[in-house]
């Protein structure tokens, strides 16, 4: 069975190779074992710091503030950036390659503490690294700088750190997120009338292969409808619950649309706790409304195409929009070919 540990050895295996950057190398400059301590104890310094500043404005960002705005996402790992990288240089140079690998821990250390408390799942924190460890290299780079070449090192740091939750609070203050549509579409080689009934309601899929489902993104697996025509109800059954969907436009054999008044979860994190305290599980990304369209082709052929429209209030969009987007799509390529599969089966 796999224990809690199992779920922590990636993270472990990450941080030993991290480690390595900052443990004393045999190449020259020469230095004395003093000083190698104190570049030790410096860099351990700098990744408390880091850690600090990280879990302590996820906390504010996301329980005070209610946001997963830029200043977390962007603000705060060029922030523990930063301070790891002036706290390790403030004695004297470290270097580049460690200078980035203190930064590189300190990132990796602050993931763990977050899924260790159970406040994310590695999901969520593989999809956020990238753009937390790029842009903590980017801060690394400038406490670097600041650390050398400022003579007061410490108050251009300080003045970033009260400027953050300042910043995180005045993105709250947004009111309107835009409107997102992704459509998908297949060729199907049977006519709209009869692919009209499955897209109404659909039997129950095969498991999926693709293995982000497998990891706990929530995947459709049947729907059914109560009633006909407008007012009707459609449930669509995810692995996570089911959307319920009131008819807007009842169409045959040719559009079915309808808004999303209910929904669950869009996934079930990987954790080794049942339950995971992050907010945008629930309502951060919200669907707000679906259509199918049912357009007939020569030969007695049917494109069916698909779309959700949805808003997304995790920031910056200019990154998260494209997972998404993604996500959304891979949903609907199961249902439309599941779809398709029901139609040329028929007889």
């Amino acid at each position: 069975p796999r224990t809690g540990l199992y779920f922590f050895m990636p993270f472990i295996n990450y941080l030993f190779m991290l480690l390595l950057c900052v443990l004393p190398s045999r190449g020259p400059p020469p230095v004395t074992r003093t000083e190698e301590a104190n570049k030790v104890k410096s860099a351990l310094l700098g990744v408390a710091v880091s850690v600090v500043i990280s879990v302590g404005m996820v906390l504010f960002s996301v329980f005070v503030l209610h946001e997963y705005a830029a200043a977390l996402f962007v603000g705060t790992p060029f922030l523990a950036g930063a301070s790891s990288a002036f706290f390790l240089n403030r004695g004297g140079d470290a270097g580049r390659p460690r200078t980035f690998g203190v930064a590189s821990l300190a990132v990796a250390i602050s993931g763990g503490m977050l899924l260790l408390f159970a406040l994310e799942g590695v999901m969520c924190l593989a999809m956020a690294f990238p753009l937390a460890w790029m842009v903590a290299l980017v801060g690394a780079a400038l406490g670097r700088m600041v650390a050398l070449q400022t003579s007061a090192p410490v108050l251009p740091l300080t003045m970033v750190l009260l400027m953050l939750p300042l910043l995180g609070g005045a993105e709250s203050l947004r009111t309107e997120l835009p409107l997102r549509e992704v459509a998908t579409s297949v060729e199907i080689d049977a006519p709209p009338e009869q692919v009209w009934p499955h897209v109404i309601g659909f039997s129950e899929l095969p498991p999926p292969p693709q293995w982000f489902f497998r990891l706990g993104i929530a995947y459709p697996q049947r729907a059914r409808i109560e009633g006909a025509g407008v007012g009707a109800v459609r449930h669509c059954e995810f692995s996570t619950g089911p959307f319920v969907e009131p008819i807007t436009r009842w169409e045959p054999p040719t559009r079915l649309s309808f808004d999303v008044t209910a929904q669950p979860r869009g996934m079930k994190e990987l954790s080794p706790y049942n339950v995971v305290h992050a907010p945008h599980l629930d309502n951060y990304l919200q669907s707000r409304q679906g259509e199918f369209r049912l357009v007939a082709l020569p030969g007695g052929r049917t494109r069916l195409e698909g779309s959700t429209w949805y808003e997304v209030a995790i920031f910056p969009q200019a990154y998260w929009t494209p997972w998404s987007d993604g996500l959304i799509h891979a949903i609907h390529v199961r249902v439309l070919e599941h779809i398709a599969r029901l139609s040329t089966q028929q007889e």
